[in-house]
């Protein structure tokens, strides 16, 4: 990434940012009749398109099947890698919490969302709960998130530092 733009760059970006936007949305909008949520996305390297994914959680009875999860699994499957440095995500909404992990777990230089997490609420999809209960201490969480430490309890990463043809990532 550059820190100016030239002009031309701007739009020309603005045009390719638009396009892939239309695709995520359109996918989207054919997924809710398709008993899929209204979400979409698309993964795009160097302007070819790498993956794309629609909201599969209630039609999978997966509810990590979100459009942006289910473009990067693709997306890394069509790469044949689990990092997708280089590319972009489009969605056709602001990505929640688990959305954005996985984009970065998956190293995608940039993400690019159309509606927003208002309008997601609107929708009946209020992620906002999320943003905001990261912000505050676990003992205020309504999902008990305890620690155990027994004495082996990092014997998976000594394992794991020890194993040389571990990939690193």
């Amino acid at each position: 990434m550059t820190d100016s733009i030239e002009p031309t760059d701007a739009a020309a970006q603005a045009t390719t940012d638009a396009k892939w936007l239309a695709r995520a949305i359109e996918l989207a909008t054919l997924n809710v009749a398709n008993a899929g949520g209204p979400f979409g996305a698309v993964i795009v390297r160097d302007g070819e398109l790498v993956a794309e994914g629609q909201n599969r959680v209630t039609a999978n009875l997966d509810p990590t099947a979100h459009a942006e999860v289910t473009a990067i699994r693709a997306a890394c499957q069509a790469v044949g890698d689990f990092s997708l440095a280089g590319m972009t995500l489009y969605t056709s909404c602001e990505p929640c919490p688990l959305c954005l992990a996985a984009s970065l777990w998956a190293r995608l230089d940039r993400v690019v969302f159309a509606a927003d997490r208002t309008d997601a609420a609107r929708g009946g999809f209020d992620d906002r709960e999320f943003y905001e209960l990261f912000a505050r201490d676990r003992s205020t969480w309504d999902m008990a998130v305890d620690s155990l430490r027994p004495p082996n309890a990092p014997e998976p990463f000594d394992a794991w530092l020890e194993q040389e043809a571990r990939t690193d990532y």
